[in-house]
């Protein structure tokens, strides 16, 4: 359990790249980390260097692809927390890059299930947490391609562009709340996705994930006011 008075936050795709560096950074500033992916391996490592920064988690391996484990972690985060603060989506999936014709069924359900279903869901599943909460924080990771699509990139550039109408309706309809709700895009960040997109580009000639988590941090701040706004890295 967290300290008493500690923010709560819940953090998606935590087991590497952005999502690991924005609950290594939220745990920097005091924030109790509730962080999920599917590899139990990768949570471990993102664990130990949050209990190097002098912070603390919870690790919570699921896939979000599963319905079922999606709708469990509101009430889950109510019963063992008593509530939550801050939501980051930040898991994704790239799919693969082809022809619009030649996506495949499953490609394209894939990419569909994790990149707009799970964070509908953890809208449903959480929402109400995050409106009970004093200061209630959401930020949901975009990407540029969401407003210029491109060839073969399909389905992640449909998802997000479909991710940003969801989370920008949602910020709209609780306008009058004390919940913020953020869209935030990282630009080019050397993360895993980005190595199987462009795999002959050297990651060390782009942004880290170390480098964007501050700016993704400071829109889950409790004196944060921006809302419904679409915040890139500087």
């Amino acid at each position: 359990m967290p300290e008493a008075g500690k923010r709560v936050a819940l953090v998606t795709g935590a087991s590497r790249g952005i999502g690991a560096a924005t609950a290594i950074e939220l745990a920097r500033r005091g924030v109790h980390v509730v962080i999920t992916a599917r590899s139990q391996g990768g949570l471990e490592e993102t664990d130990d260097a949050i209990r190097a920064v002098g912070g603390s988690a919870t690790l919570v391996p699921i896939d979000l692809a599963d319905e079922a484990s999606v709708d469990a972690l509101g009430p889950s985060l109510l019963e063992r927390f008593g509530g939550l603060d801050i939501l980051v989506s930040n898991a994704g999936a790239l799919g693969v890059l082809t022809p619009v014709g030649h996506i495949l069924p499953k490609d394209w359900a894939e990419v569909i299930a994790v990149n707009m279903t799970a964070p509908w869901r953890l809208i449903r599943s959480c929402g109400p947490l995050l409106l009970a909460a004093d200061a209630g924080r959401a930020v949901f990771v975009t990407s540029g391609r969401a407003r210029a699509p491109k060839a073969y990139w399909g389905p992640y550039g449909v998802t997000k562009a479909g991710l940003e109408h969801l989370v920008l309706t949602w910020a709209d309809e609780v306008r009058t709340s004390r919940l913020r709700i953020n869209l935030f895009d990282p630009g080019v960040v050397a993360t895993r996705m980005r190595a199987a997109a462009m795999p002959g580009e050297d990651p060390k000639s782009i942004a880290q994930p170390n480098q964007v988590a501050p700016a993704i941090a400071d829109l889950c701040a409790a004196t944060e006011t921006r809302h419904g706004s679409l915040v890139h890295a500087a």
